[in-house]
């Protein structure tokens, strides 16, 4: 059975740093195209970076590319997302996703507020 478990999420000043954990298990991480995503309120769901299974970082949505840095620990079977200059706009549920064939699994998320 497939879970993903997301942590690391809090409140954060603008210009702060959060870096956010996705544990996988029933999955072996370094095999698996997995992703990043947030949602804020009244906002629909967005992809915010993907590693796929060689380690090569696929994408990053542009309003975070050069603050965000998506990563993978094989040993922890674990993947990453460092946040730096965090502003506002970035408050949102984050969510940790991994596709396996036809299927996609979700995490439960955890939030991150930027505010002063």
């Amino acid at each position: 059975q497939v879970q993903l478990v997301e942590s690391g999420g809090g409140l954060v000043q603008p210009g702060g740093s959060l870096r956010l954990s996705c544990v996988a298990s029933g999955l072996t991480a370094s095999t698996t195209f997995m992703r990043w995503f947030r949602q804020a309120p009244g906002k629909e769901r967005e992809p915010v970076a993907s590693i796929n299974s060689s380690g090569g970082i696929g994408y990053y949505l542009d309003s975070v590319r050069g603050r965000f840095t998506i990563s993978r620990d094989d040993v922890q079977n674990t993947i990453h997302l460092q946040m730096t200059n965090l502003n506002p706009e970035d408050t949102a549920v984050y969510l940790c996703n991994a596709v396996l064939g036809s299927d996609l699994y979700w995490g439960q998320g955890t939030q991150v507020t930027v505010s002063s």
